[in-house]
């Protein structure tokens, strides 16, 4: 499963802790060049550290922020000369149902699952078109294949991701651009702590507490969808803890 990594550039968002840094963690044992980003510079200092990269490839960078997501992967090619991967894993799942009107949430949602992403590929989309290869690995949920009470704008935003990416697999193939979906059930990160709402962070930190699988099963993904020979391209991958069943 690492055949065809060593040696690639891969850049990261949301890389401080979770599902991000997991995958870094792999990534680099399979021989791969990592550049890590988040808003947490303290995290992403240490697990360059920890993952002996260079200290200038752990930057600070906010996803809605259209400026700093550039610098960021054009930060990376400075660094490592080129990139192959573009990892857009940065997200938040504010649950809540609508009634609440918690509306900066909303926005807070929107500007970073769904323009986060966008920015993601508007920053790494023209290095993949002059080198005329890599592969965007985007960051969707189960939710953005279901529907609950109280997750309208969550999985609003997880179903954009995968209408954009499918969008993007069918516009780059002139470039021979890979596309990937990765849609997560319930992995054990931090993403429930981005669920405000009374009571409902109670449910879903209890959810999360009794189903959740580790975050290296979302690295696995990763490692398999990078490692296909260039003329496989693996375009979904949605998995979930076996006993969760929605």
């Amino acid at each position: 499963m690492t055949e065809n990594i060593a040696g690639k550039v891969v850049v990261i968002t949301g890389a401080s802790s979770g599902l991000g840094a997991e995958t870094a963690r792999h990534l680099v044992r399979a021989g791969a060049k990592v550049a890590i980003g988040a808003r947490r510079l303290d995290r992403l200092e240490a697990l360059a550290a920890e993952l002996g990269l260079p200290k200038e490839a752990a930057f600070q960078v906010d996803v809605t922020d259209r400026a700093q997501v550039q610098a960021f992967v054009d930060g990376a090619v400075a660094i490592y000369g080129r990139i192959d991967v573009m990892i857009n894993n940065a997200g938040i799942m504010p649950l809540a149902p609508l009634e609440m009107l918690r509306l900066d949430e909303w926005d807070l949602c929107i500007d970073i699952n769904i323009k986060g992403v966008l920015w993601g590929i508007a920053a790494a989309l023209p290095h993949f078109q002059a080198q005329k290869s890599g592969q965007f690995i985007n960051v969707s949920s189960v939710a953005g294949h279901t529907i609950n009470p109280g997750g309208a704008i969550y999985s609003a935003t997880k179903y954009s991701v995968r209408v954009i990416s499918e969008a993007l697999r069918q516009e780059v193939k002139p470039y021979n651009i890979r596309t990937t979906i990765l849609s997560p059930g319930a992995v054990d990160t931090d993403l429930p702590a981005s669920v405000g709402a009374p009571g409902v962070n109670e449910a879903i930190s209890g959810f999360y507490q009794e189903y959740a699988i580790p975050a290296d099963s979302f690295a696995r993904c990763v490692l398999f969808a990078m490692s296909q020979p260039e003329n496989v391209d693996i375009n979904e991958i949605l998995f979930r803890p076996t006993a969760q069943a929605r």
